[in-house]
């Protein structure tokens, strides 16, 4: 099993009862394969930077979970059909670990190849 994290857009126009029992529903398909939920950020109703479906808003959770293949496909083909859920994304932990570090890296290159640029320059 892997850990992923998925962000997903609920529609504005849910009341609070609906976007829990949404998320329920939509977290419950983790479970039932077998998945465990590690974390939920709920960011609350936020502005779209340009209209989705004549929306302006949407509610966006962020969801961390560890799940095997299987159970992340159905996760997402099921939110893929649900009419609530504006537009979702996924992502793999270690996808995520990698291109930090990957960054990280670049950096330090950066800033090694800089300072030894620079010294070289003080010695001639």
């Amino acid at each position: 099993m892997k850990q992923y994290e998925t962000m997903y857009i609920i529609k504005p126009t849910l009341d609070d009862a609906a976007k829990a029992n949404l998320m329920e529903s939509l977290h419950g398909i983790i479970t039932s394969h077998n998945g465990t939920i590690d974390k939920v950020d709920d960011w609350g109703l936020r502005d779209f930077a340009y209209k989705i479906d004549d929306m302006t808003k949407g509610y966006y959770v962020v969801v961390t979970y560890t799940v095997d293949v299987e159970g992340l496909n159905e996760f997402k083909r099921l939110m893929g059909i649900n009419a609530d859920v504006v537009r979702s994304m996924t992502i793999s932990q270690e996808e995520k670990t990698d291109e930090f570090f990957k960054n990280f890296i670049n950096t330090i290159d950066k800033t090694a190849k800089d300072s030894t640029n620079k010294i070289a320059d003080e010695i001639k």
